[in-house]
């Protein structure tokens, strides 16, 4: 299996309207493959202008807040690329599009990187991180799964976030999980005691 890195990609459009999303970013050999699904903003862009960035973001607040609809995340220009980056990111890496693989479904856009570069020091990892990125990436699959298996999942990583969690996982983890519980028809309180001690 190919190793996927979870980061947050911007793109531009020609008009310069920039678009935001999580996204896992697929290592293949020297390059990474950038494979989002069609119908996509990220398509439309790459189109027009095909460069792009990945930011790893030092905020999991950003992941979760873009898959619940929340996108007004600081950004600043991009060094090499007609492009943004997040402000707020351990590091970022600046790709140019180097080959495309058409399909009608998912393409797969081959990305040459230009720059990278470190901002934040990196002290160590944080188990209530690593759980929102899995709630943010299975609240985007409600649609393709069951009831139960979601509530069985979060339940799981909810186990993460009670043991290791700051406020700034605790608020990331709550906006999925009002996603997951709008999304399934459960109210807040069930969902938030799905796994949790009493």
């Amino acid at each position: 299996m190919p190793l996927i890195l979870e980061t947050v990609v911007t793109t531009l459009s020609a008009e310069g309207a920039m678009h935001l999303v999580p996204f896992g970013l697929i290592r293949d050999g020297e390059n990474f493959v950038l494979a989002p699904f069609r119908p996509s903003p990220t398509i439309t862009n790459l189109a027009e202008r095909p460069y792009f960035c990945a930011s790893a973001p030092s905020d999991v607040r950003v992941i979760a807040g873009i898959v619940t609809g929340r996108r007004d995340w600081p950004v600043v220009d991009c060094d090499r690329i007609p492009g943004k980056r997040l402000a707020d990111c351990f590091g970022h890496a600046e790709f140019e599009v180097a080959s495309i693989a058409e399909d009608e479904t998912r393409p797969r856009y081959r990305g040459r990187m230009v720059h990278a570069q470190s901002h934040v020091p990196f002290i160590g990892y944080n188990r209530a991180q690593a759980a929102v990125i899995e709630a943010a990436i299975l609240s985007t699959r409600l649609h393709m799964l069951e009831p139960e298996k979601v509530l069985t999942e979060m339940a799981y990583h909810a186990i993460a976030i009670e043991k290791t969690a700051g406020p700034a996982e605790r608020e990331a983890w709550d906006w999925i999980e009002d996603k997951v519980a709008a999304a399934l028809g459960r109210s807040e309180r069930v969902l938030k005691d799905v796994g949790r001690p009493a």
